[in-house]
This record gives C-alpha cells, structure tokens and sequence, in this order.
C-alpha cells in the first residue's frame, strides 16, 4: 500500500513515520500541503493522511485544490486531525469525498486498523 502522510509538525510526522515503516508501508511524509498536493497529482497513492490545520496552506485550501486538480483522488484522504469539527463540518467533508475523519490523538493500533479497514472500501 502507497501512503502519502502531509503534517506540519515535524515531531507527529516522525512518529506516523515510525509507525508506517513498522508495518513495512511504501509512503511518503511531507511537512508542506504545496507539496503534498504536487505529490497527489502526480504520483499514485492508495490513501492520503491529511492534518487540517497547517499554517499558510490549510487542510481546506489542500481539499479545494485536490478536487480541482485531480478529484479522483479525494475518496483517498483521511483526514487525520486534532481540530475540533462541528458535525456539520465533518458532514460537508465527507460529501466533498474524502473517506473519514480521525481525530487527534489517535492510538498506534487504532490508526492502523483504520488503515487497514480504509484501504478496503
């Protein structure tokens, strides 16, 4: 399985880093949305984790420019994020298309069996 991990915190990405390479997945990780969009347009991947909250470049503005840009690949992202969403918010993210959100902190096995479960839709 391809990944493509885009966080900000340097710190959050290392240890989503760790836990990929511990279960032998080919990702990538990337500290900017710029880039990480550059990557989802251009390289195939088979799910894209996403924080929401990045400076200068949001989750959203990644969002909007992805389904613009390429929409097939919104029903790859999982929103992983420790930003309080109204239901309603989570709601307009889904019919956008992406796959789920997860929220923020998020335990080692439970975001592998999401990976896992998320994978197989």
């Amino acid at each position: 399985m391809k990944i493509l991990h885009i966080e900000d915190t340097p710190e959050i990405s290392r240890i989503f880093a760790d836990i990929l390479s511990s279960k032998n997945y080919d990702f990538d990780s990337i500290l900017d949305g710029r880039a990480g969009l550059e990557l989802a347009v251009y390289k195939e991947y088979d799910l894209i984790l996403l924080d929401m909250c990045m400076p200068k470049y949001s989750g959203v503005d990644f969002l909007l420019d992805l389904k613009f840009r390429k929409p097939s690949e919104l029903s790859k992202v999982v929103i992983v994020s420790g930003l309080s969403m109204s239901p309603t918010q989570e709601q307009e993210l889904l019919k956008l298309g992406i796959r789920c959100v997860l929220r923020k902190p998020i335990s080692v096995q439970t975001l592998l069996s999401q990976i896992e479960q998320k994978i197989s839709i």
